[in-house]
């Protein structure tokens, strides 16, 4: 019986308990905050989105603030003229899987497939080797870190469940957000889960933030490695 239990446990200890161990883990490869004054650093999942995406790119221009995209692989392959557009106008670009899939459900060969895969695809596009690394779901698995070991994991300091219209918390933007602050928004509504309109309601939201902060917005550092 008890053979049985712990057999039944590993997918838990593999997938949620790395997690959530994880996600309470203070190392310098994990980034939760930067410290840093008067800038806040804003980070956009999912896309890129053929409409949505073009539609921030604008509005970031229109204020000369800089963000960081992780962009999920198959789309920046079906999109790269919105990926090259953020490489030339000054925007950090990150993995976020090939496939939108959680690690808690990949084998670390498939996660370190997902996550190569990516890589070479911005690159193919860029020119850039990006280490910059966020999970989807900021899902960790018991492999991540060996996997990723040459990548700057990202996480946040605020989440503000943009990906739904009804019960998002897109009002938290008008409040004080500390410096060094890592804000996650989702260019993207698409994926399982969201609502496809719900990036509308985030770029109505980000729109004042972008025009009376006082902090500068920045993309994050961590692309081009000396090891590659």
């Amino acid at each position: 019986m008890k053979k049985w239990l712990s057999l039944a446990m590993l997918p838990l200890m593999y997938g949620p308990s790395a997690t959530l161990y994880m996600r309470r883990k203070t190392s310098h490869r994990i980034t939760r905050k930067l410290h840093t004054t008067q800038t806040l650093y804003l980070t956009f999942d999912d896309g890129p989105h053929p409409y949505y995406t073009t539609k921030l790119l604008d509005l970031l221009k229109r204020y000369n603030a800089k963000a960081t995209f992780f962009v999920v692989g198959t789309l920046a392959k079906k999109y790269p003229s919105i990926i090259e557009r953020m490489h030339n106008e000054g925007h950090a670009i990150g993995i976020h899987h090939y496939t939108h899939q959680s690690a808690w459900l990949l084998t670390p060969h498939q996660l370190a497939e997902q996550i190569e895969r990516t890589r070479q695809t911005i690159h193919e596009i860029t020119g850039v080797h990006t280490h910059l690394y966020r999970p989807p779901w900021g899902h960790f698995n018991m492999a991540t870190l060996a996997v990723a070991k040459h990548d700057d994991i990202v996480l946040w300091s605020h989440i503000f469940k943009d990906w739904k219209v009804q019960g998002n918390h897109l009002h938290l933007l008008k409040h004080p957000i500390a410096d060094g602050s890592i804000l996650l928004l989702h260019d993207n509504g698409d994926t399982k889960g969201a609502d496809s309109s719900a990036p509308r309601c985030m770029l109505q939201a980000l729109e004042p933030l972008l025009a009376t902060a006082t902090q500068q917005f920045l993309a994050l550092p961590g692309e081009d490695h000396e090891c590659y």
